[in-house]
């Protein structure tokens, strides 16, 4: 993906909503028809791999590539466009391929690690499909991508921790001959890498797990130097240099609580201009055009997401593209490097929407393929955004999504908890969220505390408080849908991947009275044993997880108190625990020993494990496993509609 488009590639424009009833007789008409119930979707439907997806258009315009299943797993293809065949230029058939990208007008570059492992390997090939090549791959190596090198053809520049597991050494990789060069050693605490608009190495961040340096130097023959330091808490992340390569664009809270868009000066080591901040969320990044070397706009997210333009000509363009799909978002996916022609993304909260060739000299689109075909957004159900207040006063944000045609009254509830934790949720087509309410489950995504996106002091407000205030925030939502009259007090389920997976287990210990059952996907069970197994290149950020969710020493009796593994003797209500067995973040230790806690004290646990799966399940037939055994679990236990052959 060419960075100059990043801004829009999966950006949603339009102001946040909330959907409210009534008017004329069109508008009972249309509420008439979203009153009816949908029919029972095959849970097939939702979880199978895309028809196409992932489009990106060649440096050229001549050609578009992307992926789609073959032999069940989601391989590399090209087309040239105007041509009714595409070439398969890749042939996976173990795990989907992770990503791809152009190198150049005659190469694809393209990810894949071994079984959910993490290990990501760096490969080469032709659009003709020559010269495939193992550029990166070795075991026990991961691959970054620091810089496609866009004005060097041949090039590109990763990270890969070959030398030292802990740490990522920068490297100038050709891309033909797999011949590489090593352009810097990282010391140990580096930690990320930024070229100038010439690709030559500037920039470089360092952290001892407390404090950010900053790292900075005039030429690749200079010694990086530090700029700035901060503690954690703070954030000064350059985006890219200014278009003469001497100060940066970057995302700052420095002296503020929601990070804004500004111009920091390197020499004065200082904010020079803010180009744009928000009252409410953060900033999350800036986009530029690269052939008219202008920023372009911003984005943010308040209910969704959102842009400020800087450019008219960006502003222009994106409001025709709007105009042309009414009720859907629309997001550029690729553009070629001449910036005339684009690869449009469109998609909404009911579909995942379509790809469209997009001529800017013409101003016209071209549909090139609907992602999922099969399922009619006329079925969907609505996600709409919701807001209450926590215990201690903190708005919560979230998204309420409920089984469409059925009134709003005592339903079965599926509490959604997110990864992370700092992360959040977003509006948008969500699969398991709609076959949840296909399923007659209202479902509610929490933007707990910590969540991103709502300044420093609504993220720092999670520290050390995994199971205590960041549960009490679900706590507080579950129970604001029982005060609405919305969920069946009796018939409430909380589920969550990753820390949604912790969060699922802390609500069954530490709230037994509010959750008829639980749903533990890859989730971390105790906090002692998860920090201690976490992948190597995370060691350089331990103390800051311990100032974040505690520290074994100093905190044990806490950390003790709210590993839920270590006070299973708490849970009441039956659990289902998935487990990918190569995990590298949630080691599959975390499943064991709470597996083994419950069958312990004899209380009901699932357990279903994958030896070719990681950190969450990328193989379709794994998906289909465990969402159909996750359906019948829930239909045990909180009762749905009757269920119809997967």
């Amino acid at each position: 993906m060419k960075k100059v488009f990043k801004l829009f590639t999966l950006s949603l424009a339009a102001a946040a909503f909330l959907v409210s009833c009534g008017g004329g007789n069109g508008e009972k008409t249309e509420n008439m028809k979203q009153a009816a119930k949908a029919p029972e979707i095959p849970l097939k439907d939702f979880f199978k791999n895309p028809e196409k997806s992932s489009y990106q258009i060649s440096p050229d315009g001549d050609y578009y590539a992307f992926m789609a299943p073959y032999e069940s797993r989601m391989n590399v293809f090209v087309q040239k466009i105007g041509d009714t065949a595409a070439i398969r230029l890749t042939d996976v058939t173990d795990r989907d391929i992770a990503g791809y990208m152009w190198a150049n007008n005659q190469r694809i570059l393209y990810i894949k690690d071994n079984g959910g492992d993490e290990n990501f390997g760096l490969y080469g090939v032709n659009i003709d499909g020559s010269n495939p090549q193992n550029l990166t791959a070795e075991e026990g190596v991961r691959t970054r991508i620091i810089d496609e090198l866009e004005g060097l053809d041949d090039f590109i520049m990763v990270g890969l921790n070959k030398r030292n597991p802990q740490v990522f050494d920068p490297y100038r990789l050709n891309i033909t001959s797999g011949e590489m060069e090593m352009l810097y050693e990282n010391p140990g605490n580096i930690s990320g890498w930024m070229t100038d608009h010439e690709g030559k190495l500037r920039v470089a961040t360092t952290s001892d797990g407390v404090n950010t340096s900053i790292l900075y130097r005039d030429t690749e023959k200079d010694e990086f130097k530090p700029i700035l330091t901060t503690n954690f808490k703070e954030t000064m992340s350059p985006q890219f240099f200014t278009f003469d390569n001497k100060n940066f664009y970057a995302v700052s809270n420095l002296g503020r609580d929601k990070a804004a868009a500004v111009i920091f000066d390197v020499e004065k080591g200082e904010e020079t201009e803010v180009l744009f901040e928000h009252p409410e969320v953060d900033v999350s990044y800036i986009a530029y055009s690269d052939k008219r070397k202008v920023v372009t706009a911003v984005s943010y997210t308040t209910d969704k997401r959102n842009r400020k333009y800087f450019d008219e000509e960006t502003k222009q363009m994106m409001e025709s593209l709007e105009s042309k799909f009414e009720g859907l978002e629309v997001g550029i996916s690729s553009a070629n490097k001449a910036e005339d022609k684009f690869i449009v993304r469109t998609y909404s909260d009911k579909t995942r929407g379509g790809y469209y060739f997009y001529d800017k000299a013409t101003d016209k689109v071209e549909k090139i393929v609907e992602v999922s075909p099969w399922l009619d957004k006329a079925n969907m159900a609505e996600m709409k955004p919701v807001q209450y207040k926590s215990r201690d006063g903190l708005t919560i944000n979230g998204y309420l999504t409920l089984p469409k045609g059925m009134e709003a009254k005592n339903l079965p509830v599926v509490m959604n908890v997110h990864g992370g934790p700092w992360a959040r949720d977003n509006w948008g087509f969500n699969p398991e969220v709609q076959f949840l309410a296909n399923r007659g489950f209202a479902v509610l995504q929490i933007n707990f505390r910590g969540s991103t996106g709502y300044g420093r002091a609504f993220w720092e407000a999670s520290f050390k408080q995994w199971g205590q205030a960041m549960q009490n925030d679900v706590t507080d939502g579950a129970q604001w849908l029982i005060d609405q009259g919305i969920a069946d007090p009796k018939r409430i389920a909380i589920y969550g991947g990753s820390y949604g997976g912790y969060a699922t287990l802390a609500g069954l210990c530490y709230s037994p009275e509010m959750y008829a059952c639980g749903v533990d996907y890859v989730g971390v069970s105790n906090l002692f044993t998860f920090m201690q197994t976490i992948p190597p290149y995370w060691k350089q950020y331990l103390e800051m997880m311990y100032e974040m969710v505690g520290d074994p020493k100093k905190d044990s009796a806490m950390l003790a108190a709210y590993s839920p593994a270590l006070n299973a003797d708490k849970i009441q209500a039956p659990l289902f625990i998935a487990q990918g067995a190569k995990d590298p973040r949630v080691n599959i230790a975390e499943s064991d020993q709470m597996v083994e806690a419950m069958k312990t004290r004899g209380v009901e646990v699932e357990y279903l494990v994958k030896e070719n799966e990681g950190h969450g399940f990328r193989n379709e037939e794994n998906r289909f496993e465990f969402y159909e055994s996750m359906i019948k679990f829930l239909k045990t236990h909180i009762g749905e509609k009757s269920e119809s052959p997967a």
